[in-house]
């Protein structure tokens, strides 16, 4: 279920001003100090693909998948990045999470801003709690005959993530404080369910894909719908769970 080293990108919209891509996990979106010995990042790799200089307008952690969009020029990549700030770019995530969730909910928790760099850090600079908020809904559960932890048996849900902020990696804190870990979250999971995925299912990744993302067109203004299907490895889970999900 590990990703393809040269796993080619997978082109879900584009016109004269936008390009989405559907992104693997474990691609950077671009240059960061925090990962300096990498050397593929999505932002090189779109704009060999389509013969033409991109802009970022958002971002997609490293183990994320899913869609991320590009402009194709500073005028819409300003629009897109004020719409992005805003909240006006509604973004639906799927994610697999330990535990029997809630049907659904909203997750209302402040969090603080995480520091980038050591030179941060060293420097003191500290960062004030931001509002937070994710709707959840539960689409699926399993349970499984594995033992984890003081538990007999281990269990799972399938679960849609709706932000209504951006805060750095808010879907995977917010799923810790009501403790349902993403499994392959190794920053905020438990790793004795990252420890059962790989050795039972090869699951190397952190099952977070971004599926969906609505905006309104910065030159047409008209509405837009961008889906990203699943990889394999989520397929298969879904396949071995019995999970009848699609994007």
């Amino acid at each position: 279920m590990q990703t393809l080293e040269h796993e080619p990108l997978q082109i879900l919209y584009q016109d004269a001003y936008l390009v989405a891509i559907n992104k693997p996990s474990g691609l950077l979106v671009h240059k960061s100090p925090i990962d300096k010995h990498e050397t593929r990042f999505a932002l090189q790799e779109v704009r060999e693909l389509i013969g033409q200089y991109v802009y970022p307008v958002h971002r997609l952690d490293k183990p994320t998948s899913g869609v991320l969009l590009f402009a194709l020029s500073k005028e819409v990549a300003q629009v897109l990045s004020n719409d992005f700030r805003e909240n006006r770019v509604k973004k639906e995530y799927v994610a697999v999470v330990r535990g029997y969730v809630e049907e659904q909910g909203l997750i209302d928790h402040p969090l603080k801003q995480m520091l980038d760099t050591k030179a941060e850090k060293i420097r003191g600079i500290t960062k004030e709690e931001q509002e937070a908020q994710t709707y959840f809904e539960t689409v699926a559960m399993v349970e499984l005959p594995y033992a984890v932890g003081r538990y007999a048996t281990a269990r799972y849900s399938l679960v849609k993530l709706k932000p209504q902020t951006g805060r750095k990696h808010q879907l995977r804190r917010h799923m810790k404080h009501i403790h349902h870990h993403m499994i392959g979250d190794t920053k905020h999971g438990r790793g004795e369910h990252n420890k059962l995925f790989r050795e039972k299912f090869g699951c190397y990744r952190l099952l977070l894909h971004a599926t969906k993302m609505t905006l309104t067109h910065p030159i047409g203004k008209h509405t837009l719908f961008i889906k990203a299907t699943f990889d394999d490895g989520f397929k298969e889970l879904f396949k071995t769970f019995e999970w009848q999900f699609g994007v």
